[in-house]
């Protein structure tokens, strides 16, 4: 903390980064809206409702009009009536199978909808600082437990709130339910509740339209970093500047290296002759055109022409030819073809020093390189 006030870099006003958000994913940190699973719920008990209703209601008459009709006999027998309740058990549960699998889609669905699918064996791990009575005792009177309380409360109320409204609106509906023909009745009162699920969705969708949003500003806001954590993130991720630039500096070292070893074997070391050196080999027998094996101005200039000199490899004075090489060719590269000429006046003349020295033939003039312009350096 710096003097006369607080280090601005240490306030959490940056977004999180792609890393931090990955990381909070696999702690099972995403954003979950309850409420929106709630309303996905409701929705698919009331599509259930509407399209299983008739069907369920014909069940169920079925089988209360079967329970209604047992004779004396399999009343006062227990194994008949235990036999009958196992029956008409399986018979309700089967008639009802179709709303329970709309509701399990809808209650897998409805997590999901807000954040993904998350499976994460750290968010499920014991955390036994959890089972701390103290701790725990703290967060159920904390101020955020409370402000949760109040909302649970206010959704709760406001649910309900509809439910007394529509069952007002059906009151005499309800009442005249009693007199009704039994299947009338039964279709009525499914009428009443699929209408009464209705309003309560719709107050759900309601708290979920403000719930979803806050839930995804509040995550972000948790994730929130301070300009010093995306740098020390930064830093973890990339490395330090001091590591990587070590690194580098080996890497250039070792590229040098495998770089030098191969001067010996080179045919000609062309130079500027001071500030550029370029090593060329050339063998008819394997290779299409010459390539360069080792290029280098300055130290490394002076090193390629020491490790020539040791290995009497043959060194050309070249400025023009030494600087075009130089520009236009990487290790291990072949020349251009532009140089194709000035490379092969100058291996010619090497070779024919080469034989000339072991006694055969003439000693050949030194080539004039002609190398074209744009390909030259100055």
């Amino acid at each position: 903390m710096a003097e006369g006030g607080g280090d601005s870099s240490q306030e959490k006003t940056e977004e999180a980064t792609p890393r931090k958000l990955e990381k909070a994913r696999e702690d099972g940190q995403i954003p979950r809206s309850r409420d929106l699973t709630t309303t996905f719920i409701l929705l698919a008990g009331t599509i259930g409702l509407y399209t299983f209703g008739q069907s369920i209601a014909g069940s169920l008459m079925g089988l209360a009009k079967n329970n209604f009709s047992l004779s004396r006999t399999e009343v006062f027998d227990p194994a008949a009536m235990l036999a009958h309740l196992v029956s008409s058990f399986g018979a309700g549960l089967f008639a009802l199978i179709p709303l329970f699998i709309v509701l399990l889609i809808a209650s897998v669905v409805g997590p999901i909808a807000l954040g993904g699918w998350l499976l994460s064996a750290k968010a499920m791990a014991p955390k036994f600082s959890r089972m701390n009575p103290a701790a725990g005792l703290k967060r159920m009177f904390a101020f955020k437990a409370l402000v949760e309380l109040f909302k649970s409360l206010g959704k709760v109320a406001a649910v309900m709130t509809a439910a007394v409204i529509a069952l007002t609106l059906w009151q005499q509906d309800i009442l005249q339910l009693a007199g009704q023909e039994t299947r009338s009745a039964v279709a009525e009162s499914l009428h009443i509740s699929a209408v009464t699920t209705i309003l309560m969705a719709a107050v759900t969708v309601l708290i979920a339209l403000v719930d979803v949003p806050f839930q995804i500003f509040d995550h972000s806001k948790k994730l929130k970093m301070s300009r010093q954590e995306i740098k020390d993130e930064h830093k973890d991720s990339e490395g330090k500047p001091e590591v990587k630039g070590r690194i580098r500096q080996l890497q250039r070292e070792m590229a040098q290296r495998r770089m030098m070893s191969q001067v010996p074997d080179a045919d000609v070391v062309i130079t500027n002759p001071t500030h550029y050196a370029v090593a060329l080999k050339y063998d008819p027998d394997n290779m299409a055109t010459p390539i360069m094996v080792a290029k280098g101005g300055d130290q490394i200039a002076l090193k390629i022409r020491e490790i020539a000199k040791a290995h009497r490899v043959e060194i050309i004075e070249s400025p023009v030819l030494a600087r075009s090489v130089f520009y236009t060719t990487e290790i291990d590269e072949a020349i251009p073809t532009g140089l194709y000429v000035a490379v092969a006046q100058v291996l010619a003349y090497v070779f024919g020093l080469r034989n000339y020295r072991r006694g055969r033939g003439e000693r050949p003039q030194y080539p004039r390189v002609d190398v074209p312009r744009d390909l030259r350096y100055d």
